[in-house]
């Protein structure tokens, strides 16, 4: 992970096998340099639930990294977790099927309540109960059951083996949340959500079926090590990209998290070299991918010869210098760079465009020219020219006709897919953790997420398991490098590009490069303001 600044270096951090806290420091440090006043951050990633049995998008997840603890956390630039809420976890036996954690002595939630290992253990089955289709139970398919040894003990038993636990935990989807405070079987509402993380919700306002605008204050009782910078934080949510600038230039929020629309933030990164704004921009990788994606049980989409020709037709490069400004980078394999098991199996294997090559793989299978092909999107943010820019690239010398089709409306795009109505369309993946399994079963196994209909009994039966019980995640970087090179033959879904992160700000905040990373994890605590 690259910034515009050294990263922060991760100090004590165990791997995946035992993880142990070192050296805990205090509570919180006084907050320095900070002048009072609350920071305001805009973000278009909309939410409308900010429980964490029934929330699972990045909206939400933004704030409830703050406010929520979990067992294990992402330090800065980390790929594996540490101890946040527990002292020290680790799996234990031969394989990774059973998973113990002792927790930090006196933690507390906001309200004061302790929290000890009932409350995690209820936090883990309340989301399982609740088994929210919107929400993170998926994460937590591998928890046959959980149990509290005393106050300060938790095991968890696994119905097979999975390494990939501690990363899930460290997600919300392991928010530790207080039994005496929330239902067991339906969600509470969002303003009176209780964490034990480094802030608290002051207030929630609601802008019709989304959350509007969420008001942070310091949690006087968190126990954990992050030290906080400032006094007060909130979170504003836009729908349009379009009104978080105008937002960002009117000065109604100090900063944006990466949603700005890729020429606009390229724009301000120009403007800001040349010492035309006092606006800041600060780039660095993401975990966040894009791919054109098959419906293998279509008629069209089925023939492996086409998705195949259609790789063949891809110049991620164009992409990403025409259609994004260079606010994202090519990709050319399911891992993205940055994360352990990254490949470069479709440039291995299909190097640049070349449609000599593409009309050859479609003659050789005897498919007739050119292919009629429907192509679907629904968000973007470069808009209508991504899917215009993709449509062209498939046309280049003759052997496709793409139609393109926009779907607006988000829920009847994502029942779309599910029920099997496109041909070929575009989705972009934001990861829980940064491991190499969340890029791969969840959109390759049975059909994946996007239920392209596309399954490998090798991927499925052998290689995803296996990498599971690999609890030393680098070991297992052989077998998902295989898997890339498996899909990149077939080609269910054909991978993009990897966006870049581009968080802009005001002069006056300060401490953003200390937390963009490839965890997907913003830390609110690492930003000040000063002066105004």
């Amino acid at each position: 992970m690259k910034t515009s600044a050294e990263r922060l270096a991760v100090l004590g951090c165990a791997g995946l096998v035992a993880v142990t806290v070192a050296g805990c420091g205090s509570v919180t440090d006084a907050v320095k340099g900070d002048s009072g006043k609350s920071i305001t951050m805009g973000t278009a990633q909309l939410t409308g639930t900010l429980d964490p049995a029934t929330s699972y998008d990045s909206g939400s997840w933004l704030v409830m990294r703050n406010t929520f603890q979990s067992l294990l956390t992402f330090p800065a630039a980390a790929s594996t977790p540490s101890p946040d809420a527990a002292q020290s976890c680790e799996f234990t036996g031969g394989e990774a099927t059973e998973y113990h954690c002792t927790l930090r002595p006196g933690q507390k939630f906001s309200n004061g309540h302790p929290l000890t290992a009932a409350d995690v253990v209820f936090s883990i089955e309340r989301t399982k109960k609740i088994n929210d289709e919107n929400g993170p139970v998926s994460l937590l398919s591998s928890v046959k059951s959980v149990e509290a040894k005393g106050d300060n003990e938790v095991l968890f038993h696994l119905s097979a083996p999975d390494a990939t636990l501690p990363a899930k935990l460290a997600t919300p989807a392991g928010a530790i949340v207080d039994h005496q405070v929330y239902p067991a079987d339906k969600a509470l509402p969002n303003d009176k959500q209780v964490g034990s993380g480094p802030y608290r919700i002051d207030s929630v306002e609601n802008a019709g079926k989304q959350v509007g605008k969420v008001v942070l204050s310091p949690n006087d009782k968190y126990g954990g090590e992050a030290k906080l910078r400032n006094t007060k934080f909130t979170v504003r949510y836009f729908d349009k990209a379009d009104d978080l600038k105008a937002a960002l230039d009117k000065g109604d929020v100090d900063l944006t998290d990466n949603s700005l629309e890729p020429n606009t933030a390229a724009q301000i990164r120009s403007d800001q070299q040349g010492g035309k704004t006092d606006l800041q921009v600060t780039e660095g990788d993401s975990n966040d991918t894009r791919s054109l994606v098959f419906n293998t049980k279509d008629a069209v989409g089925g023939n492996p010869a086409v998705r195949q020709a259609a790789a063949q037709l891809m110049d991620r490069k164009a992409l990403a210098r025409d259609v994004f400004a260079r606010t994202v980078q090519p990709l050319y394999a399911m891992v993205p760079a940055g994360v352990t098991g990254h490949t470069t199996a479709f440039f291995d294997r299909y190097g640049e465009q070349d449609v000599a090559k593409a009309k050859k793989i479609l003659t050789d299978a005897k498919v007739q020219t050119p292919v009629k092909l429907n192509l679907t999107w629904s968000r973007s943010r470069a808009g209508a020219n991504e899917a215009e820019t993709l449509k062209k690239q498939l046309e280049t010398g003759g052997l496709f006709q793409v139609t393109v089709q926009q779907e607006p409306d988000w829920e009847a795009y994502k029942k779309g897919w599910a029920d099997g109505k496109y041909q070929a369309y575009v989705i972009g993946w934001f990861a829980d953790y940064p491991d190499p399994d969340n890029y791969i079963a969840p959109l390759l196994v049975n059909g994946g997420a996007y239920h392209h209909g596309w399954d490998d009994p090798r991927i499925s039966g052998k290689l995803v398991p296996d990498g599971l019980k690999q609890a030393d995640r680098s070991a297992a970087a052989a077998g998902y490098g295989q898997i890339q090179q498996i899909e990149a033959e077939s080609v269910p879904l054909i991978p993009l590009y990897q966006n870049k992160a581009f968080y802009a700000a005001r002069s006056y905040v300060t401490g953003v490069e200390s937390t963009v990373d490839t965890t997907g994890f913003f830390r609110f605590w690492e930003i000040s303001r000063s002066g105004k």
